[in-house]
């Protein structure tokens, strides 16, 4: 369990006040540029796609990755697009790192095993001169008090379904006519952060690829 005296909490205000001071040229938050605090985004990818706190970035800790990590995840696997961000965690160039996820409100109530707990050890592990902090009621809370800051696109959820048949007639609908099938869980599974798995029904949808930034189709022979 990663507790409050293994991980400080920073209030919304706080980093409200970092952007602030970014935006006006301070450098306090720059990911790239020579910044001194690096925001990572630990929610699911298209929660992250849906919405985030504007310079974040969103770690990649799937279902396929904790398998493959067995407990214990590495930076190459929870970034593995950003060697520059990896480089300097290793290097000690970023006196802080803010972690944060959909709502949990303070460090002891994180789970063991969840996706927050596990970037922690990894941070802990790869970069440990660095401050860790946990951003107290997350995305959610800090969204809601300071939209300003935070970038939205549209909610692959909130995109209406192009025909809405009834049961009886996604029994009878094949994946030819773009019928939705039962198994369908309403959008393309991430498997790697450039790779997705998902139907025929999903790929007849220009709209859900499109917000989810997918430019190729592979159909897969079984």
């Amino acid at each position: 369990m990663v507790t409050v005296e293994e991980l400080r909490e920073m209030d919304c205000s706080v980093l409200k006040r970092l952007m602030n001071r970014d935006e006006n040229g301070g450098g306090a938050l720059g990911l790239l540029s020579g910044g001194k605090c690096l925001l990572l985004d630990c929610r699911p990818f298209l929660a992250h796609s849906a919405g985030y706190i504007r310079g974040s970035v969103n770690v990649r800790c799937n279902t396929i990755v904790r398998r493959r990590a067995k407990g214990s995840v590495s930076l190459e696997q929870i970034l593995p697009a950003e060697e520059e961000v990896r480089s300097r965690l290793r290097s000690g160039l970023y006196s802080a790192v803010i972690v944060y996820d959909e709502r949990s409100p303070r460090a002891e109530s994180l789970r063991e095993d969840s996706t927050v707990s596990l970037v922690v050890q990894a941070l802990r592990r790869n970069a440990e001169r660095t401050d860790i902090c946990l951003l107290k009621g997350g995305y959610e809370r800090f969204s809601s008090e300071y939209p300003e800051f935070c970038s939205k696109t549209k909610a692959l959820a909130a995109i209406p379904p192009a025909v809405p048949p009834s049961t009886a007639e996604s029994l009878d609908l094949g994946c030819s006519s773009c019928g939705t099938p039962l198994h369908d869980q309403g959008g393309p599974v991430e498997i790697l952060p450039f790779l997705y798995l998902g139907s025929a029904y999903h790929a007849a949808r220009r709209d859900m690829l499109d917000a989810l930034g997918i430019t190729a189709l592979k159909k897969r022979l079984l």
